[in-house]
């Protein structure tokens, strides 16, 4: 009897990802024959440790669109980097569209204080001790999208150093 060694690293990878559902709404397209119903989902792709992404899939079924959406949220996986107390390095502002989120840093123990998608994001980025603000727009593709415009933008003190030619013993930490 021969038994097939299965590829278990990666089963281990796809472990590894937590996804998370944002939105899944149901729109039409208006062709010559009538209405064309399909599905758009927007979905948070994260591993807690640091990796995150949001993607959107549309199709004529939700598990497709679903499919869909995973797949492009692990092409815009971005990397962000974390404090000791899984908190963001310093305040940044994200802007998608006419929505604008405000992250700062906050306290150890204080959790995630935000809202709608943008709550989901950091959740699955990894970040414990965040506060956040949406303005403008109340749309959960575009603030999932500045959350993740702000994530992108963060810097740590290494790379700040390196930009200004400075040893890092002349910054706080």
């Amino acid at each position: 009897m021969v038994t097939k060694k299965r590829n278990t690293k990666n089963k281990e990878q796809d472990n590894q990802w937590e996804e998370r559902v944002v939105q899944v709404r149901r729109v039409t397209k208006v062709v010559k024959g009538g209405k064309k119903l399909s599905f758009r989902a927007i979905l948070v792709v994260g591993d807690e440790k640091g990796r995150v992404g949001v993607g959107v899939g549309k199709a004529s079924d939700v598990i497709g669109a679903v499919k869909k959406a995973v797949s492009d949220a692990k092409k815009n996986m971005i990397v962000i980097p974390l404090t000791k107390f899984n908190s963001i390095p310093h305040p940044i502002n994200g802007i998608s569209g006419a929505a604008e989120i405000i992250m700062r840093p906050s306290a150890q123990g204080s959790g995630v204080i935000a809202g709608g998608s943008v709550r989901t994001v950091l959740e699955l980025a990894g970040v414990k001790n965040i506060l956040a603000k949406q303005l403008g727009s109340s749309n959960s593709l575009n603030n999932a999208r500045a959350a993740l415009n702000a994530l992108a933008n963060l810097k740590t003190f290494k790379q700040v150093a390196t930009e200004r030619n400075v040893s890092i013993d002349n910054f706080y930490t």
